[in-house]
């Protein structure tokens, strides 16, 4: 008899990493991902890319500081995660063994995704997942949220080997 055994979503294999994602959620990453590079090339004010591209100085006094860091360091800021999501796409599709660089690409863009998506049901550091409503029109967002919290966290136990 075989015993049932859990495959984490991203794990260290021999010469590198593996995804262990169905079709469908693969599917939904890339989605996803393809989302983000439209909020990432599109205008630069939209609101859901707050926390992508924090504030560098929080005092009112400092706000010109703060516009000329935005206004050098976006397009870096952007180009790398443009970057990311390129080698995220190829992971996705690829046959294992990754590279760790694909593997770190991952995480990046699953973070990106997290705070986007964070900044649209305004999540906090006091939200707990266990309280939205079923009945809740965004419940839907919210379990994606959990779905890519959780790949997240794999991915980084992938990496760091925990």
């Amino acid at each position: 008899m075989a015993r049932w055994q859990f495959r984490p979503p991203v794990e260290r294999v021999k010469h590198g990493f593996r995804i262990n994602l169905d079709t469908e959620e693969r599917d939904l990453l890339v989605r996803l991902i393809g989302e983000l590079r439209g909020l990432l090339v599109g205008p630069d004010d939209h609101p859901a890319l707050v926390r992508l591209f924090p504030t560098a100085y929080h005092q009112p006094e400092h706000a010109a500081k703060d516009e000329e860091f935005r206004r050098l360091m976006r397009d870096e800021l952007v180009a790398s995660r443009l970057a990311a999501i390129e080698q995220v796409e190829q992971a996705l599709v690829s046959k294992p063994p990754l590279a760790e660089q694909q593997v770190l690409a991952l995480a990046q863009a699953l973070n990106a995704v997290r705070l986007v998506l964070g900044t649209m049901l305004d999540v906090s550091e006091d939200h707990d997942p266990d309280t939205v409503a079923e009945d809740d029109p965004m419940v839907g967002e919210y379990h994606l949220y959990g779905f890519l919290s959780w790949l997240l966290e794999w991915t980084v136990r992938s990496l760091t080997g925990t």
